[in-house]
């Protein structure tokens, strides 16, 4: 579109989407999910495999963590279609791939994905050059989270009809934000349409991690800061239970990380297993 700016995703979509790739190039079946989409949206050089943050082994818990929640989240996506919700929101969508992988599921469903202006023109740019292109059924919301109920208006704007059910997710997205505006964002879907289900992940405090991860996530913090988004906001599963609760949500639980690992890795012979760290609050109205 005329005056966007083609900004590139930031790093952490970037290394998302090469995990994902990663898991099915190296790691053994059965995959948990199957997503290369990512990896061509991004076209990354050669050597793309070589960088020290796709080590297949040194890596291999987190590739491991960012697949299970992937799959949860489509799990949970597919059966709610299967009720009828024909709404899906992406909160933070960076380089999701669903709409062009799941066509048969996407095709039943208007899928909103909602994240900041530029990366989602340069976003935009790689789905028509891959031919992929934009569908209806796909619109491409461009809001700042932090403007607090402006993102709301603009998927209004975009298509969404908050007078029917939907399925809103957001993972990766609140250890970036401050609890006031995640606060914020859990009070404005807590009026979501009866029938409506949000799933959002969150990051815990370390002394919550299991002993060998701890030493991982410190080193992540300072990385995280010099790539211009640094980790801001961490909780205590009950702390992020009672936030929804009084955001207006009755219905919410905690699903433990341990919990994905049980139902995606449980039988697998290659000791790949996710890292601790990040669990889901999942909330019904």
């Amino acid at each position: 579109m005329t005056g966007e700016r083609h900004e590139a995703p930031d790093s952490t979509a970037v290394r998302v989407a090469l995990w994902r790739a990663m898991h099915v190039r190296v790691d053994p079946p059965p995959h948990v999910l199957k997503d290369e989409v990512g990896l061509r949206l991004v076209n990354p050089d050669d050597g793309w495999r070589g960088r020290p943050d796709m080590d297949p082994r040194a890596t291999g818990a987190f590739r491991a963590a960012i697949v299970a929640r992937a799959r949860f989240i489509e799990d949970l996506v597919v059966e709610q279609a299967g009720r009828g919700v024909a709404q899906y929101v992406v909160l933070g969508a960076g380089l999701d791939t669903f709409a062009q992988r799941r066509p048969e599921i996407a095709a039943r469903l208007r899928v909103f994905e909602v994240d900041r202006p530029g990366p989602q023109a340069w976003k935009r740019r790689r789905l028509t050059e891959l031919g992929y292109g934009v569908p209806d059924r796909l619109r491409l919301v461009p809001v700042d989270f932090e403007a607090s109920g402006d993102w709301w208006k603009q998927l209004s704007a975009a298509g969404f009809d908050p007078g029917r059910p939907a399925v809103v997710v957001s993972t990766g997205v609140s250890v970036y934000l401050t609890k006031d505006a995640t606060a914020a964002t859990l009070r404005l879907l807590s009026g979501l349409a009866p029938g409506s289900t949000l799933a959002m992940t969150f990051m815990l405090p370390t002394g919550l991690l299991d002993a060998a991860d701890r030493p991982a996530l410190e080193a992540t913090k300072p990385k995280a800061r010099a790539d211009g988004t640094p980790f801001i906001s961490f909780y205590t599963p009950r702390e992020m239970l009672a936030l929804a609760r009084d955001a207006g949500f009755e219905d919410v639980r905690h699903v433990p990380g341990t919990a994905l690992a049980e139902r995606y890795f449980a039988d697998r012979t290659d000791g790949l297993r996710p890292s601790s760290g990040e669990d889901l609050l999942v909330a019904t109205t």
